[in-house]
C-alpha cells in the first residue's frame, strides 16, 4: 500500500494487526460470554446483555451473564484498537475533508463502544439514569462505526488499497445504519438480529482492511528487488 505520507511497513504492519485483532478479539469475547449465559439467543437479547452483571428479568429478557467482565472487555479492546490503528494511519493519509471525516467518526465508534462496556446496559443503570450513558455509547458505536467506514472509501481514495476494499466499506457502511434503522423500529426481525446487522458490518469491514494491509505489507517484503540497470 502506498499513501501520500510514505508510511512505513512497520506501522502498515502494525495497523494492520490491530485492525486485524479487534474484531476477532470482540467476537471472540461474545462466543466465549453467550456460551455461558444460559439460554442466550443472538437473535433475541441485545450484545449489551452480556455485558450486565446479576440476573432477573429486564425489558422481557431473562438476563443471567455469568462472566460480563469477558464482553465488557471485548467491547473496550475492540475500541482502543480501533483507535490505536487510526491514530497511526491518519497522518499517512492524503490530508482534506475524507481523512478529517474518517478521523472523526472513527473516534466516535472507538469513545462510544468503550463507554457500552463502561456502563452497562444494566436494570441498576436504568433506574439511576446512567443507562443514557449506555444508550448514547451504543448509538456512538454503531453510528460512527459505519460512518467511518463509508467515509473511509474516500479517505482511500489516493492510496493503493484495491479498489474492492474501498467500495466494501461503503456498502457495509449503508447496510449497517440501515439495519440500524430498523432496529429502532422493531421491524420483521428480532432486535438482536438488526443489532447485530448493525455491528458485524463496521467489525467485517475493519477485519478486512487489517487483513489487506497486512496482506500488502506481506507482498511488499518478498517481492523481488529490483534489477541494477545495466553499466
Amino acid at each position: 500500500m502506498t499513501v501520500s505520507a510514505q508510511p512505513s511497513t512497520a506501522i502498515l504492519r502494525t495497523v494492520g494487526l490491530l485492525w486485524a485483532l479487534g474484531p476477532a478479539w470482540y467476537v471472540l469475547c461474545e462466543a466465549i460470554t453467550a456460551a455461558a449465559f444460559r439460554d442466550y439467543n443472538y437473535a433475541t437479547f441485545y450484545i449489551s446483555d452480556l455485558g450486565v452483571s446479576g440476573f432477573g428479568e429486564f425489558e422481557g429478557r431473562a438476563l443471567a451473564s455469568h462472566i460480563p467482565q469477558v464482553m465488557n472487555a471485548g467491547f473496550i479492546g475492540a475500541g482502543v484498537l480501533f483507535l490505536l490503528g487510526l491514530v497511526l494511519l491518519l497522518p499517512s493519509l492524503p490530508p482534506g475533508a475524507p481523512r478529517a471525516l474518517l478521523a472523526g467518526f472513527g473516534m466516535l465508534h472507538s469513545g462510544g463502544i468503550v463507554f457500552v462496556g463502561l456502563v452497562p446496559g444494566s436494570p441498576e443503570n436504568a433506574e439511576n439514569g446512567l443507562i443514557i450513558i449506555h444508550g448514547l455509547g451504543a448509538f456512538a458505536a454503531i453510528a460512527g462505526g459505519n460512518l467511518a467506514a463509508m467515509s473511509a472509501s474516500r479517505a482511500f481514495r489516493r492510496t493503493a488499497l484495491p479498489r474492492a476494499a474501498r467500495i466494501l466499506g461503503l456498502i457495509l457502511g449503508v447496510i449497517g445504519l440501515a439495519s440500524a434503522g430498523v432496529l429502532t423500529q422493531h421491524w420483521l426481525f428480532p432486535d438482536g438480529v438488526w443489532e447485530r446487522a448493525s455491528v458485524y458490518t463496521f467489525m467485517l469491514w475493519q477485519f478486512v482492511i487489517g487483513i489487506t494491509l497486512l496482506r500488502s505489507v506481506l507482498v511488499s517484503e518478498n517481492a523481488p528487488p529490483p534489477h541494477a540497470a545495466a553499466p
